[in-house]
């Protein structure tokens, strides 16, 4: 009897302990991520949309330093704190995925409108690795080489003329400058037009001076002007950064593909590759979300922004520059860079073979002093950091990008497998090596573990 009772106990006694661990409330478990403050930490003013990507997930799968990364949003609401920038977008990528999207300040001062991560910007010169895409997509076609002469495409090229300079010492220690404007010793190649080595100015012939502010002229009428105006120097012999260049590529595109530019480039790149955002001429639909374009004047206290004499949308123009025209996004650039870092292929769309992309990003120029940062070379529509003198933001030889006239960036770090894209709106004389761009391509260059 003793026994049964016993067992009745202990029994009864294991009924009272679950049901009081039934009545007791789960612990709650706090969720962090790499990009929450700490206790007590002033969180930055940062307006993240709903667009941008997470942070929380990714990067330490992908080999990087998450602190490092949050740390790079705060830099730029510095410099937007400054007075320096009205807003930035900054995105960063490893190993193919999307590890830091922000955007910080504003797309409209003047409104008050908030800058998102999907905010659209003119992005100029970084348009010119796209037209040398485009080229490079003929060349896989078979449709043309690039050691073609440019007067094959476009004959009236044949009629260019060089002014070249030479010097003349007269009695005593002076000298005359003289110059003897003649044919060029050889004709200008497809590859000159990439590298920027073809002896073309940076502006356009008198007739058409004010083509990139008006663009009031098709592709083909400006190009066709162009041998007016004489080359700078000889075909191959120094590098001068040329937009006529570029858009003389633009034409070859047409001339060799039967299609307009814009047409050739939406179709065989930014359609494949997902950039729905990506114009030459906006819709008005996103006009909207088109950041606007500011002016710095002044130095230190006295800095500050105004509205730039720049025409945001461009209705009713013509002229869709293939040198300096897009409009695009951080995430549809990222698409674009990613698969140049890809070896050609995003998304399961292949745009271009390995091999084009290895020859577009080595250096052409050899030591010809070229670009706009010290340790630059060029490639074929990249500017490609050639020594260690070009590290000096912490990236990799080897590394290729390229900038646009109002502050925007894009690099690839091959050997980081890191791409990175940084976008603002301010016309101001420090180009590739404004402060933000420096700031941003160190900070990601040095988030990679």
């Amino acid at each position: 009897m003793s026994s049964v009772v016993v067992i009745f106990i202990l029994i009864l006694s294991f009924f009272v302990q679950q049901s009081g661990a039934a009545q007791q409330p789960a612990p709650q478990i706090k969720k962090t991520s790499p990009s929450t403050p700490a206790p007590g930490a002033q969180s930055p003013q940062i307006k993240k949309p709903a667009s941008s990507a997470s942070t929380s997930t990714a990067p330490k799968s992908r080999g990087i330093d998450a602190a490092r990364l949050a740390r790079i949003p705060e830099q730029m609401k510095w410099f937007v704190d400054q007075g320096r920038a009205a807003g930035v977008v900054t995105l960063v990528a490893r190993r193919g995925e999307v590890v830091s999207q922000n955007a910080v300040g504003f797309q409209d001062l003047e409104k008050q409108t908030p800058m998102l991560a999907d905010t659209i910007f003119q992005i100029a010169s970084m348009t010119k690795p796209i037209t040398a895409v485009g080229i490079m997509i003929l060349v896989e076609d078979g449709k043309l080489a690039i050691t073609d002469p440019v007067q094959k495409y476009l004959p009236n090229f044949a009629n260019i003329l060089v002014k070249v300079a030479a010097r003349e010492r007269e009695s005593g220690s002076q000298e005359n400058e003289l110059s003897e404007i003649r044919k060029p010793s050889r004709p200008i190649t497809i590859r000159d037009l990439m590298t920027h080595t073809s002896g073309m100015g940076g502006g356009y012939p008198e007739a058409f001076k004010d083509l990139f502010d008006k663009r009031d002229h098709t592709l083909a009428e400006a190009v066709d002007a162009f041998p007016q105006r004489q080359l700078e120097f000889e075909p191959g012999t120094k590098w001068g950064y040329s937009n006529m260049g570029i858009a003389t590529l633009g034409r070859i595109i047409e001339v060799v593909s039967g299609k307009s530019y814009e047409e050739f480039i939406t179709e065989r790149i930014f359609q494949p590759l997902g950039m729905k955002d990506s114009h030459f001429f906006p819709p008005e639909t996103k006009y909207d979300r088109i950041a606007t374009v500011y002016q710095s004047k002044g130095q230190g206290e006295a800095r500050e922004l105004k509205k730039a004499d720049v025409d945001l949308y461009r209705a009713g123009a013509k002229y869709p520059s293939p040198e300096a025209g897009l409009y695009s996004t951080a995430t549809d650039l990222f698409h674009f860079y990613q698969m140049m870092l890809n070896g050609g292929a995003f998304g399961g769309k292949k745009i271009l073979s390995k091999a084009a992309v290895d020859l577009m990003t080595r250096v052409h120029t050899g030591d010809l002093r070229a670009g706009f940062a010290p340790g630059m070379g060029f490639g074929l529509g990249w500017s490609v950091v050639r020594n260690v003198e070009g590290m000096f933001r912490l990236n990799s030889i080897g590394t290729y990008g390229h900038g646009g006239l109002y502050r925007t960036y894009g690099f690839v770090d091959p050997q980081k497998e890191l791409v990175g894209i940084i976008l603002l709106q301010r016309l101001s004389d420090d180009g590739d090596m404004a402060d933000e761009i420096s700031a941003f391509v160190a900070m990601a260059s040095a988030a990679v573990e």
